[in-house]
Order: structure tokens, then C-alpha cells, then sequence
């Protein structure tokens, strides 16, 4: 059956290579997808290769590589992504990485290439990145395979079952399946996991959430022109059909409020021009966050990339957009750290998970606009109250954290084992 899935996958590839090569995301690197690029190394420190599909995935990564460089500073770490994305992600946020590599084509020639250019101890994947061919090579190579925030979709456990048949089990392949939840690890057991290497270790996005400076909140606060004790409500990543009644919102809780400041931040920065004109239809004079200070401005617009979270430092309330119309929502974790009375409105279908964890503990969703500023206003009446629930939220995000180091230790009690 084996033998049919190199042949298969092969016909399949030469079908799909004109396609795959017109793709922006996968232009760039064809030779080392290929496994031809590879530079075959001559470095006898134990090697870890890390792979995430794309930038979001290799995020997840960022802690557990930060964990074994902290305790094993000598071990080379090389990171592959399919995306080129993932490629710049690497690039800006994971200096301590020794080398970034294409993932190379899940066909036989390509990942023979790359794993003996490479040589890793340890090969650890992410989410449910289950490469049939990948997973065989690396495991008849004596290379130890490690999945961590591992997942497997409920309404494909069917399919899962009918293509492990077919290509046989890769989960049987894995010396360590660190799942996301005890439910995740009951669904690789019940796939043909071996029970004794899989365990819930949670996820280590929860280890990404990091506090604001307080220096970088105050220096926006002043680059704004925002007066301390101010009450500031920030609106963050926002969708096209959500700011213009956010803003209507906005105007009705100033006659209650009057100091109260609003940030809007759009999801993508581009749209900040858009989100203005909507802003001065409403009978408001914005101010573009580029544009300098002013202590009278009463609507400001975030029109730079990276200061979301740092804009949550310095709210009284945050809302999260994506939720009021059909994008599946945004992630309400990073103003849950910052500890933030998090609103959000009922479309998280992207964020289920994060909805449950917060809901009763500083989360609050919100069937309509209406009752939004309901909410809004009840918490501005009480701001000591809207300080305990934004720290409930934090509270619940701390719970979830430690994930990375768990899988660091795993990853390098592999290691370990071939140094006794």
C-alpha cells in the first residue's frame, strides 16, 4: 500500500506543480522543496528540526524554541515552514534559530534529501501536520518524532481513520504525541495512538501572550496625547460593517462619558483611511495614530502594524472584532492578558476555545451592538469592577500557561536519551 502512495502522490504532484508554483505562498524556495537546496551539515551538535506550516503556526513554536535554547544554548534548532510568511515570521521573531528551511514536497526523494542534509535527532511537528512520507522517513531513519499542540478535527475522525488505513497509522510513527486537551489525546488514542506516548500538554500560544511594557503603554499614551486617568475603550481588529456602528456606539456613551476615548484598530492597517471618512460621517474629527498627539481628539485610529497590544495596556475596555460579522471572530486572549474586560460579539466560530476558557472569567459576549454599550456603560459606572473582571481574564490566561516548557522538556528528554 505503501508503494501505491509513492506512486500515487507522485502522479499527483505532477498534476498539481503548475498550480503549486503560480501560488504566492510558494513560489520562492522550489529547490529546497525539491530537497536539493539543502546544505548538508557537518555540525555534530544534536540538531532539532521544528516544522510549522505557516507564520501563525510557527508562532506557536516560538516559546518551545526559546525553552531549549534557554537550557540547551549549544543545540542547533532549524525551523521549516511551507509559507513564505512563515519564512519572514521566522526571521523576525526567532532570532536564536540556527537555520530556516523550505519544508520540503511530502514525496520520497525530497524528504530522503532533506533529513540526511540535515540530520536531526529530533523532528517535531505541529497541529496535525501527519506528512505520511515525512513521518515514515524520519522513523526509519531512528529519528524521534514529537507533534506538539497537537489537534485532530471531531468531523474528520472518519476520514482520519479511512486514510490510515490506506497509508498506515503515522500517529504509531510518533515517540511523543503532546496534545492540546485531554479530549485531543482521547481522539489519538482512539485513532490507534499507542496510550503510552500520548498526553494533553496544552498549547503554547497561551505562552505567546505577553504583558505590555509599561514604558511602551506610556509612551503611547503620550504619542496619542492621551491624559493619564483618562477612560480609553479600544477596539481591536476590527472588520468592515462593525466600525460604523461601533462608532454610533461610541457617540451615545460620550453623553454619558464624556471624557471617553476610543482606538480604533483595524484589522488590516490599510483600511485606517476607510475607517476615518466612516469616523468623520459620524460627526467625529479622528486623528490617524501617525499623524502626532492632540489632547482633544476624542476618536484615534491605529494605522501602524504592532501596536495592538500595546494599545491594550493602555485601555479601561477592550472589544474585539471579527465577531459582528462573518470572519469567525479575533483573538481575545492577547487583551485577556493585559487583563481587560474583554467583549466580544457572538460570531467566534475561529475561537471556541478561547470563548470557553473566558466566558464567566473577564470574557463577555455580546448578542448585539445594543447590548454592547449596555455593557459598556455598566463598566464605566463601576471601573473598579471592570478592574477585577479584566483580572479574572488574566487569571484564566496564566491557568493555561507553561505548555512550551513541557514540550521543551520532552523535546529534550529525546536528547537525552542518546547521550546516556
Amino acid at each position: 500500500m505503501h508503494a501505491l502512495y509513492i506512486v500515487g502522490s507522485h502522479l499527483a504532484f505532477l498534476l498539481a506543480a503548475p498550480v503549486l508554483w503560480l501560488s504566492p505562498k510558494l513560489r520562492r524556495g522550489w529547490w529546497q522543496r525539491l530537497g536539493r537546496g539543502y546544505r548538508r551539515t557537518r555540525d555534530d551538535r544534536h540538531c532539532v528540526w521544528l516544522h510549522g506550516a505557516s507564520a501563525g503556526d510557527l508562532l506557536a513554536l516560538r516559546p518551545i524554541v526559546i525553552a531549549l535554547k534557554s537550557v540547551r544554548p549549544d543545540l542547533r534548532v532549524v525551523v521549516s515552514s511551507t509559507t513564505e510568511s512563515g519564512r519572514e515570521m521566522v526571521m523576525s521573531q526567532l532570532p536564536d534559530v540556527d537555520d530556516f528551511l523550505y519544508q520540503p514536497f511530502d514525496l520520497w526523494g525530497p524528504v530522503g534529501r532533506a533529513l540526511d542534509a540535515v540530520r536531526p535527532q529530533v523532528l517535531v511537528l505541529e497541529y496535525t501536520e501527519l506528512w505520511p512520507q515525512l513521518t515514515r522517513s524520519a522513523d526509519r531513519r531512528g529519528i524521534d518524532l514529537v507533534l506538539t499542540n497537537g489537534r485532530l478535527s471531531p468531523s474528520q475522525m472518519g476520514r482520519y481513520q479511512i486514510l490510515f488505513r490506506v497509508i498506515g497509522n503515522p500517529l504509531s510513527r510518533f515517540r511523543h504525541l503532546l496534545m492540546r486537551s485531554p479530549i485531543e489525546a482521547e481522539r489519538a488514542i482512539a485513532l490507534g495512538a499507542p496510550v503510552d506516548r500520548v498526553q494533553a500538554a496544552g498549547s503554547t500560544k497561551f505562552d505567546n501572550l505577553k504583558v505590555p511594557d509599561p514604558v511602551a503603554v506610556d509612551r503611547l499614551r503620550s504619542a496619542l496625547g492621551l491624559e493619564s486617568g483618562r477612560p480609553v475603550w479600544v477596539c481591536g481588529s476590527t472588520h468592515e460593517g462593525e466600525e460604523g456602528p461601533l462608532i454610533d456606539v461610541f457617540r451615545r456613551l460620550r453623553d454619558r462619558h464624556p471624557d471617553l476615548a476610543l482606538i480604533l484598530a483595524p484589522r488590516y492597517t490599510e483600511r485606517s483611511t476607510r475607517v476615518a471618512q466612516i469616523s468623520r460621517l459620524a460627526g467625529f474629527e479622528p486623528r490617524l495614530r501617525s499623524e502626532g498627539p492632540d489632547s482633544e481628539i476624542a476618536v484615534w485610529i491605529l494605522d501602524q502594524v504592532g501596536e495592538l497590544s500595546t494599545a491594550y495596556g493602555l485601555a479601561d475596555l477592550v472589544f474585539v472584532g471579527g465577531s459582528f460579522v462573518p470572519r469567525g471572530g479575533q483573538n481575545i486572549l492577547e487583551p485577556a492578558a493585559c487583563a481587560k474586560p474583554v467583549l466580544f460579539g457572538p460570531g467566534m466560530e475561529n475561537f471556541v476555545e478561547a470563548v470557553e476558557l473566558l466566558l464567566g472569567r473577564g470574557g463577555l459576549q455580546v448578542d448585539d451592538f445594543d447590548v454592547l454599550e449596555q455593557t459598556l456603560d455598566q463598566l464605566l459606572k463601576a471601573p473598579e469592577q471592570a478592574r477585577k473582571t479584566g483580572r479574572l481574564a488574566a487569571d484564566a490566561v496564566a491557568g493555561q500557561q507553561g505548555a512550551a516548557q513541557r514540550c521543551a522538556d520532552v523535546i529534550l528528554s529525546c536528547l537525552e536519551t542518546l547521550d546516556d
